[in-house]
């Protein structure tokens, strides 16, 4: 009897953070396939009564939906990919490999992950303007592809790999390229596919650095094209909800297409000794 009470209390308390999360999302599907005047009445119904898809049509006809998706697709993939490749051999280099400095580096690294972003954004706005990088992929993507947090994990991954492996390596013949590709990187594809996963969807949802770096309608991702979705009377608001919703599938799409593998692949790896 002890046991079942807490266990009813945490169950509780998990539907209600469920319920929390999940409200909004619904709220917004339901107004997407509302009329506009239903959802501007007074009388706003929570579940709808009458549906429509109109306003998911209008958008792949009155804006340039297919451009920021490409905009939003090749702009998160490109960092996911950079983010991995960077973080990866930071990550070797401060786990395997002695230079000058290392620790001093070491901590450098782990004090950045306590600046906000938003204090850098001034400095690395001026810098991608002096670039003449303004209203381009670049401009976008080359502020975010460095994630301390994702240097962290990965140096405490090979941290953890068994040295006797890397000696057995080197006895060998390989050389550091070598141990890094053939070696520790099958050993953490389920930490690279789990933090390429996490900085995709970060990527793909960012909002505050494209909304500083365009100007130019062609130039908008998804997320900051939310805004625009306007016409001479004001804001249409299934409108925007369709967008939204639109903007939101991918990420959750791919969240549930991959999210048993990451979940496994974690497992796996959490397995190695050091």
């Amino acid at each position: 009897m002890s046991q079942r009470i807490p266990n009813i209390l945490l169950s509780l308390l998990t539907a209600i953070f469920a319920i929390t999360w999940i409200f909004p999302v619904y709220w917004a599907v339901a107004t997407s396939i509302k009329h506009e005047v239903d959802v501007t009445s007074e009388n706003t119904e929570i579940v709808p009564t009458s549906m429509t898809l109109i306003e998911y049509v209008r958008v792949f006809q009155e804006s340039n939906i297919l451009t920021w998706y490409i905009n939003s697709l090749g702009t998160s993939i490109l960092i996911t990919l950079l983010v991995i490749i960077i973080s990866m051999m930071c990550g070797y280099a401060l786990s395997q490999l002695n230079f000058p400095g290392k620790r001093i580096l070491w901590w450098m690294v782990l004090a950045s992950i306590m600046v906000p972003t938003t204090a850098l954004v001034i400095a690395l706005f001026v810098l991608i303007a002096d670039f003449n990088l303004i209203n381009t992929w670049a401009g976008i993507i080359l502020p975010q592809i460095i994630s301390p947090v994702c240097v962290v994990v990965f140096k405490q991954f090979f941290d953890a790999v068994p040295r006797e492996l890397r000696e057995a390596a080197i006895l060998d013949g390989a050389k550091e390229h070598n141990l890094l590709l053939n070696l520790y990187f099958p050993m953490s594809f389920g930490i690279t596919a789990a933090l390429a996963i996490v900085t995709y969807i970060g990527a793909w949802n960012q909002f505050w650095w494209p909304f500083i770096m365009t100007t130019q309608e062609e130039k908008f991702t998804v997320t900051i094209a939310i805004s625009s979705v306007q016409d001479a009377f004001g804001v249409r608001y299934a409108r925007e909800m369709a967008l939204a919703v639109l903007a939101g599938f991918p990420v959750a799409a791919a969240y549930l297409v991959f999210q048993k593998k990451v979940t496994n692949a974690l497992m796996m790896t959490s397995g190695i000794k050091g």
